[in-house]
């Protein structure tokens, strides 16, 4: 065996590349259970977060108790159309954007802390 004997079989395996099966068939069949799982585990419950978050920001009322994205705990004394005006401590109001408003608290729970 000499070495050109060496060269020559690699060559000629390299050649010989395996035939091509499938087509746009198979590809789908294996990007369809892919995409179809994205969607159930990453698109759809944040689409389902982002609609509670709407319907709990546009029920906003007079009285709530609300905890803020920033960690501050008080209570919505009016409502508007973009702002609300959440008082603090007594005397101390704050005025900040409705998406700042991350929870409604359950009533009594300022007096509870």
């Amino acid at each position: 065996m000499s070495v050109s004997d060496l060269f020559i079989s690699h060559a000629l395996a390299v050649d010989a590349a395996p035939a091509q099966s499938g087509g746009i068939v198979e590809s789908l069949m294996f990007m369809l259970p892919l995409l179809l799982l994205f969607y159930f585990l990453i698109l759809r419950p944040q689409q389902k977060r982002t609609k509670e978050q709407k319907l709990m920001i546009d029920n906003l009322q007079k009285g709530d108790e609300v905890a803020t994205i920033g960690g501050l705990i008080g209570t919505i004394i009016r409502v508007g159309d973009v702002y609300v005006n959440v008082e603090v401590a007594d005397g101390v109001t704050m005025i900040m954007h409705k998406t700042a408003v991350q929870t409604v608290l359950p009533k009594g729970t300022i007096k509870s802390i």
